[in-house]
């Protein structure tokens, strides 16, 4: 403690502006109330020194921990990742095994008979059928577009459905739709033989005109209705509809109570609805079903890939898989018999639960 004298005369000289004590003075004064150096030396630099050995050890122990927990971690990293490349492989082998086994068994032959009788144990088969092809980069690719796009037409008109729309996203064959109907009825040929076995067949786009034979009704060979469809009749369409919907509630041509989800679905439906077609039967003429059934995405995974989604909303989709890459040198997006067959099966054994 600091004695009552002391106290005072450090308060005096704090207090007056004319310093009376020099610095020895002071030095003086507080000098017995400061600890000995002596006595701190000694446990300071033991302190110190047992700091700088902790610190070594911890710059000698983390390099070394650190290492090996790495190692551990891009061991077991590898590990994962060949017990998984095998199963992938092996998977990858079978199922290419299995396809190339069923296209063997239901090859169709270009044989109409063949296509029936392979259908004809399935309880179920969409009327309306939709396909999501791809445009490849070689020279040729819209040649084979075009081509794929005929067989699948053959192989739904064989199987009884009447319906088919193809949704290919650069809009490529919409440029060349008479083209693409001299190939499809090429096609047809082969499978039917003769002109007058084959179903009248009509193709069509949105804002195109129908491009086509008009079906007659006395004919016992049913129509066939083909829809061509890109990214610009999905997300586009959507936008002009909207705008247009917009500048009319705007004017006062439209009110704004009118603007109902029925206006919209009958606005859209006009734009990608199927021509009209006769019914052989009756003779009477029925309008064909706007949104399709089943949805079959040719590829290595499902990709909508900007497909117009107001059409699908109750479409059971279906993506074959890229289970032929073994066998195909990487192009899983092949157009293949057993992948159209394995979405008819997929759809004949789904369960349809439409929720309110």
């Amino acid at each position: 403690m600091v004695s009552q004298k002391d106290r005072e005369i450090l308060r005096a000289e704090i207090r007056s502006r004319n310093n009376k004590l020099n610095a020895a003075d002071r030095e003086n004064l507080l000098k017995p109330y400061l600890p000995d150096p002596a006595e701190l030396s000694t446990p300071q630099r033991a302190r110190a020194s047992t700091s700088a050995s902790q610190r070594r050890q911890k710059a000698r122990k983390t390099p070394i921990r650190t290492f090996i927990k790495s190692q551990i971690h891009h061991l077991t990293y590898a590990i994962i990742h060949i017990i998984f490349g095998i199963i992938v492989r092996l998977l990858q082998a079978y199922h290419a095994v299995v396809d190339r086994v069923f296209a063997i068994v239901y090859h169709h032959h270009r044989t109409p008979e063949l296509i029936r009788k392979d259908v004809r144990g399935l309880k179920r088969l969409p009327q309306h059928l939709s396909v999501v092809l791809t445009l490849r980069t070689e020279d040729d690719a819209l040649a084979v577009l075009m081509d794929e796009v005929a067989e699948l037409t053959a192989w739904s008109s064989c199987a009884g459905i009447q319906q088919l729309s193809v949704y290919e996203k650069t809009g490529a064959l919409k440029s060349c739709i008479p083209a693409l109907h001299q190939i499809i009825t090429t096609k047809l040929a082969s499978y039917y033989g003769t002109p007058s076995q084959q179903p009248s067949l009509q193709l069509f786009a949105p804002h195109h005109p129908v491009h086509g034979d008009v079906p007659d009704p006395n004919s016992e060979n049913l129509a066939f209705a083909l829809l061509l469809l890109s990214s610009t009749d999905g997300r586009e369409t959507l936008v002009d509809l909207t705008k247009t919907l917009a500048e009319m509630a705007q004017n006062g041509k439209l009110s704004p109570e009118d603007i109902t989800p029925e206006l919209v679905d009958a606005e859209i439906s006009e734009i990608t609805t199927q021509p009209l077609q006769a019914d052989s039967a009756s003779g009477a003429v029925k309008i064909l079903k706007p949104e399709p059934d089943l949805l079959l995405i040719f590829g290595s995974f499902l990709k909508l890939d900007g497909y117009p989604p107001w059409q699908i909303r109750l479409t059971e989709m279906y993506c074959t898989g890229d289970r032929n890459h073994a066998l195909t040198n990487g192009y899983g997006e092949a157009v293949e018999y057993q992948g159209f067959m394995r979405g008819l099966w997929h759809y004949a054994g789904a369960q349809m639960r439409f929720g309110r």
